[in-house]
């Protein structure tokens, strides 16, 4: 279906991967679009307070209309949050951290957009997956980004051979994330898993002072000592051919 321009837009608002001055990682436009937005579908209502706060201190908190959209969220109200676009008003759509719709919820009130005709506008900023491929000097032509694991000792080690191989047979890096708090333990369980020569890059914390962006082979990382506990990251693992 093909925007209706009678209709509100839906912009696609990226956050910051922590704290920190927004603008030191966001363009003017997104400012901008957030001085003029009062409606937003947000992941988190106070993180996103709290942005919008930040990046623009003189807009009204009680003039702040929010929808929540999490796992908790019923499906029967992803049409609601889009009801102001079909009556001409411009919202946000807001993901807890980086971009809306990667990694995100936001993806299920973008495909809704899309079949009522709304135009959807993508602002730049921060993606953690994409950062992260651009500094770990794998293949950056072709990659997957894998989402989470499994948790399971059994299933976890199955996947990350899986995702080895997969890694060698076509040449792709393979991107997967684990939450924070069992950064550690997936560390630890990926080099027991994938073959010494695989190649692992580490990329915690990015944006932020405390940033560490690694590439080492898995021999290399048996050899080093780094603490990823409750830091926000992203594996890469590449057999290369």
């Amino acid at each position: 279906m093909k925007p209706n321009h009678s209709l509100g837009k839906l912009y696609l608002i990226p956050t910051t991967l922590g704290d920190g001055d927004p603008m030191d990682v966001l363009p003017q436009t997104v400012k901008r679009i957030v001085e003029l937005l009062d409606e937003y579908i947000v992941e988190n209502e106070k993180t996103a307070r709290k942005f919008i706060k930040s990046i623009y201190p003189e807009k009204v908190q009680s003039t702040l209309i929010l929808s929540s959209l999490n796992k908790h969220t019923e499906v029967s109200d992803h049409a609601k949050m889009l009801q102001s676009c079909l009556e001409g008003k411009n919202i946000g759509l807001m993901s807890e951290a980086g971009c809306p719709g990667v990694a995100d919820p936001g993806a299920v009130i973008v495909k809704l957009a899309h079949e009522k005709g709304i135009q959807v506008i993508p602002l730049v900023g921060p993606s953690s997956i994409l950062l992260a491929i651009m500094a770990s000097g794998m293949n950056g032509q072709s990659f997957a980004f894998n989402g989470y694991i499994p948790i399971e000792k059994g299933e976890k080690k199955i996947a990350l051979k899986n995702l080895e191989k997969l890694s060698q047979d076509k040449n792709q890096s393979q991107i997967f994330i684990e939450t924070p708090y069992r950064n550690n333990k997936m560390l630890e369980d990926i080099l027991q898993a994938v073959n010494p020569s695989t190649h692992i890059c580490i990329a915690t914390d990015i944006t932020l002072p405390t940033e560490y962006i690694k590439t080492m082979r898995a021999s290399e990382w048996k050899k080093t000592q780094v603490d990823l506990h409750n830091r926000p990251t992203i594996f890469i693992i590449h057999k290369m051919i």
